[in-house]
């Protein structure tokens, strides 16, 4: 005679499992719910708390905040200091942007077309390796590369090419005493710093381009500039646009590279950093952080038109 089987007591784990497994959507909705508070709570509630500031004033003999709403605060930003550091700060990163993309190309391009198992291997190891170390340390550093007693006007010296760098100083605007005290200092340290993040995309972009139109380009008898302006480039350009994203948006907000490298003149980082803490003046200080999140929509509508997020 069979005898029945005997199970062991559900405890309430058993439970809990059953009712998931019976209401999959439950279980999705209890995983996603932590993030999504998260990012609704810290996220999108400090920026609705950045926008809501950015409509008050700020009141010139008491420096109270004046909180109803106005858009006094947004019309001070077309004053002529305020549109020098909004029209400074994206000139720097167009040139950052337009800086990495020429010097970064020829990079991801061998990358994707030649390198191959361990050279493969060599080239990440190179690109990520400086974003393991600190970033305040890069930039101390450079400071210390480009000071008027640095290891470049060292090496300048010696080879006998002082007179170069003495011209390239010596430029209306871009120029200064030394590389640390110019704005080709602060570029030059911003392109160190955000280089990998445009190496990247475009590497992605380029090794999704067919090798077989690469071949069909040069059995039509195409040149190779032909084929790079008529092929190549248009397929990277996702790439380059994805890259752009993040060298663009990354240089406008940062303040520590202007504030360490360059001279006096103020990036709409730095600003945003001294009007809400010395100044006091939040409004202000909010209105000239909605100043990049603009930009930054606008840049992401028409990248995402471009098909830039498919090479990220």
């Amino acid at each position: 005679m069979t005898r029945p089987a005997i199970l062991a007591p559900r405890g309430p784990g058993d439970r809990v499992s059953a009712l998931f497994w019976r209401h999959p959507r439950l279980f999705t909705a209890l995983l996603l719910a932590p993030p999504l508070i998260w990012l609704g709570v810290v996220y999108l509630g400090s920026l609705a708390a950045l926008l809501l500031q950015s409509f008050y004033s700020i009141d010139e003999f008491s420096g109270l905040i004046n909180r109803e709403f106005t858009l006094a605060t947004y019309a001070e930003l077309f004053r002529p200091q305020n549109m020098d550091i909004i029209i400074r700060t994206l000139t720097m990163a167009a040139m950052v942007t337009l800086g990495a993309a020429v010097i970064g190309f020829p990079i991801a391009y061998y990358a994707a077309r030649y390198a191959r198992g361990h050279w493969k291997a060599m080239f990440y190891l190179g690109i990520m390796l400086p974003l393991w170390s600190s970033y305040l340390v890069k930039v101390y550093a450079w400071k210390l590369i480009l000071a008027k007693e640095g290891i470049l006007n060292w090496a300048v010296d010696s080879i006998g090419a002082s007179f170069i760098l003495s011209g390239i100083l010596a430029l209306p605007v871009v120029g200064g005493n030394s590389l640390s005290t110019s704005y080709i200092g602060t570029w030059l340290v911003f392109l160190y710093i955000w280089l990998p993040y445009m190496i990247l995309p475009m590497q992605a972009s380029l090794e999704r381009v067919p090798t077989s139109m690469l071949e069909a380009s040069s059995d039509l008898g195409a040149t190779q500039f032909q084929t790079f302006r008529t092929v190549i480039l248009p397929l990277a350009l996702p790439g380059v646009i994805a890259g752009s994203i993040f060298t663009f948006s990354l240089t406008m907000g940062d303040y520590i590279v202007p504030q360490i490298i360059g001279n006096s003149a103020r990036m709409i980082g730095q600003a945003v950093y001294q009007l809400q803490g010395t100044a006091g003046n939040i409004p202000l200080a909010a209105a000239f952080a909605v100043v990049p999140i603009l930009i930054m929509l606008v840049y992401l509508t028409i990248a995402r038109r471009k098909g830039a997020f498919d090479a990220l």
